[in-house]
């Protein structure tokens, strides 16, 4: 079976690769692609894999933008962190849903159903739904932030949400601080960001410190229970979780 991932954190891609070679380690996986732009262009260049995981919410928009330029005729099961109840509704014997952290047993059980139901017959049938779930789940959605406005000089440009690594609360003003190491100011305090950012990727680590997880270089056990975190790039204030905090920051690593 030739399988495509599209999932734009590199760590859920692996959690799930491992996860589907210990459900059949003969599934191929051709592919790992994280925005909308690449798998249109992978799709209009190739033909369909027998089975799709799609994560809903990618780097440069929703994965249903997908649908809106190409079609895609192939099974579909999507990777979300929605909430299980307001999925289930939506369940259909053409699609299904992996909800994150994905465990083995939601796994196999999907791959079981795509066994049994999906077939070359139900290719139409997916093509139609998707375009109904399409509006379903985006009434679910919260927006997030994908791109700040930043000043870069005497001009104007813009960060996306992809570039940044963290946010820091310096000398009175909020820098935001990219994977590139450049630092910007914004007009954000770290309060506001917090409902503006998508807290599957980005966490509030302490009073100073909004971080994406893709900023964690390294993670050691400190004092009383805390932890301290190296992040790339490097800054030069200590960036330490509180032993309160511990537990919620290990189960967000965690997925």
């Amino acid at each position: 079976m030739r399988a495509l991932i599209i999932e734009d954190e590199q760590i859920a891609v692996d959690r799930l690769m491992k996860l589907i070679h210990q459900c059949d380690p003969t599934i191929n996986i051709v592919e790992e692609l994280d925005t909308v732009e690449d798998a249109v262009e992978w799709f209009t260049l190739n033909d369909p894999p027998d089975l799709l995981f799609l994560d809903i919410h990618l780097s440069d928009g929703s994965s249903f933008e997908i649908f809106d330029q190409i079609e895609i005729k192939c099974p579909i099961i999507f990777t979300t962190a929605y909430d299980q109840y307001a999925i289930k509704a939506f369940k259909t014997k053409s699609v299904d849903y992996l909800l994150k952290p994905i465990k083995l047993k939601d796994l196999k059980a999907a791959l079981t159903k795509y066994h049994e139901v999906y077939n070359k017959s139900s290719f139409k049938e997916v093509a139609s739904e998707m375009h109904l779930l399409s509006g379903l789940i985006k009434g679910l959605q919260k927006e997030y932030k994908s791109r700040f406005l930043v000043k870069l000089g005497k001009t104007i440009t813009t960060v996306p949400i992809a570039d940044v690594a963290y946010f820091v609360f310096e000398d009175r003003t909020v820098l935001l601080t990219t994977i590139h190491n450049k630092r910007y100011p914004v007009n954000f305090t770290l309060d506001e960001l917090e409902g503006l950012l998508d807290s599957i990727s980005f966490i509030r680590a302490n009073r100073q410190f909004i971080i994406s997880i893709n900023a964690i270089k390294k993670i050691h056990p400190w004092f009383k229970g805390r932890l301290k975190l190296d992040l790339s790039p490097p800054q030069n204030i200590n960036l330490v979780i509180s032993a309160e905090k511990t537990k919620g920051f290990k189960e967000w690593l965690d997925g």
